[in-house]
């Protein structure tokens, strides 16, 4: 199970003085504890009622990605198939439960469309839209084994001339945005019921079909899955300075006269330094790097295995240089496909600071769907259907659009909006949106 590194203090207001009707729960050592009502369960159940087992109050944010002092149960049961097994890491984390009348980021929360999403989620279930169809997946492996098998005999039978190459680098591309959608599959352990399999497919995937680590993609996505859009908690709004995103960080930009970039033209520059550059440089660096500091050899040796299948396939053609130049234009056809896919759903929606809002409605603020079509299920890896797959990670995606009708019911019930748009509108809207936020950021810098 992978764990953030580093800890974070614990917070002076959810460490109460104990009262009369209360009483302080063991801890390790220089721990303050925590306030139990009396009669309470320490281990082994969810006196709100939950699943039993289910740990509800966590001792650090940095213990889990879905962890932080809130009620984890719906982000538990979402990241996790075999919930026996991962019990047995998450019960000494497990420090109490907070008194209903003591200090608690839980107050504010829906009690009823918690209620309501469980029963979708146990609806769900009963439906069997958490059993894979295999074969779908093996499909989707064996199209991009011959696509790759297809770009080698193009060089092969027509030369390494311009035309030869720039078709056979748009077909690599293509087999690369397709496994990564594929390896997003298994990462999320939604293929088959054992995690180890998972694993082990995510691994030959990721690592021996792309060159990227497991261990790094598991470790940065499910922080976005837990809390998405979230400043300081989601990797994927983190900007490096280079844009400000939502509504409040361009006003806080501004107020602080903070100016790394001139953000008024981000919606422009954005196609220099977003879709271009994030996997051919950032993501490249980031992984290498993550894998050596973190002696993660295992991943490191799949990746190895990638490049070397690449340049004992290529070299013959380009020669060392030519195959690392031709490496490196896939990665720019890739990331153009990647980012604009991925900021589609997510990018458009509110971004801010972390707001306590209970799961179901967390994932729904945060993220949007793209119209159903062959086509854009194929293209974005069914990541179209966003919100059900934010909802339900574990899912397989051929059973997103069974499960859709069920969560727009649940919106509609409780007010909240459920967002769909045409393809190439929800791309626009990326651009509007930065704009906006541009916009935001000039106003504040010459004026607040």
């Amino acid at each position: 199970m992978e764990r953030p590194g580093g800890k974070e203090s614990v917070p002076t207001a959810l460490v109460p003085r104990p009262k009369p009707s209360s009483f302080r729960t063991a801890g390790p050592p220089g721990y303050g504890g925590r306030i139990l009502e009396p009669g309470r369960q320490q281990r082994g159940g969810d006196p709100s009622g939950g699943e039993p087992g289910l740990p509800s109050t966590l001792r650090t944010q940095a213990s889990h990605p879905s962890a932080g002092f809130t009620r984890s149960q719906d982000a538990f049961l979402a990241f996790h198939r075999d919930l026996d097994f991962v019990r047995k890491f998450m019960k000494p984390l497990l420090i109490g439960e907070l008194a209903p009348e003591e200090p608690s980021q839980d107050h504010g929360k829906n009690s009823q469309i918690t209620e309501d999403f469980r029963a979708l989620r146990k609806a769900a279930e009963d439906m069997n839209l958490f059993k894979s169809n295999h074969l779908f997946f093996l499909l989707l492996l064996a199209h991009i084994i011959v696509m790759e098998s297809i770009a080698w005999l193009i060089i092969f039978y027509f030369g390494n001339g311009w035309i030869p190459t720039i078709i056979t680098a748009f077909v690599l591309a293509t087999s690369q945005a397709q496994a990564g959608w594929l390896q997003h599959d298994y990462g999320h352990l939604s293929v088959f019921k054992k995690s180890a399999w998972n694993h082990v497919v995510h691994k030959f995937i990721i690592g021996h079909l792309k060159g990227a680590s497991a261990n790094w993609w598991n470790h940065r996505h499910f922080q976005h899955h837990a809390k998405p859009n979230i400043f300081n908690k989601d990797p994927d709004v983190n900007m490096l300075h280079l844009l400000v995103l939502g509504e409040s960080q361009p006003i806080e930009y501004g107020k602080k006269k903070l100016k790394y970039l001139p953000y008024n033209h981000q919606h422009e520059y954005f196609f220099l330094i977003g879709p271009p550059m994030l996997i051919p440089t950032y993501f490249q660096y980031q992984i290498i790097t993550t894998m050596i500091r973190r002696r993660d050899w295992v991943d490191l040796a799949w990746a190895v295995s990638y490049y070397a299948r690449f340049f004992i396939t290529y070299v013959p053609f380009y020669g060392i240089l030519g195959a690392v130049v031709f490496l490196n234009f896939i990665r720019f056809l890739e990331s153009h496909w990647f980012v604009w896919v991925t900021q589609m759903n997510h990018l458009v929606m509110e971004i801010d600071h972390e707001p306590y809002r209970d799961w179901f409605s967390s994932q729904l603020v945060a993220t949007c769907n793209v119209e159903q079509s062959f086509f854009n299920d194929w293209f974005s890896g069914h990541l179209n259907f966003q919100i059900e797959h934010h909802l339900f990670p574990t899912m397989p995606r051929h059973n997103f659009h069974k499960v859709a009708p069920l969560v727009k019911s649940l919106c509609a019930k409780h007010g909240i909006k459920y967002q769909e748009k045409p393809l190439l509108r929800a791309m626009l809207d990326i651009i509007r949106c930065l704009k906006k936020s541009g916009e935001l950021w000039l106003d504040a810098y010459l004026h607040k």
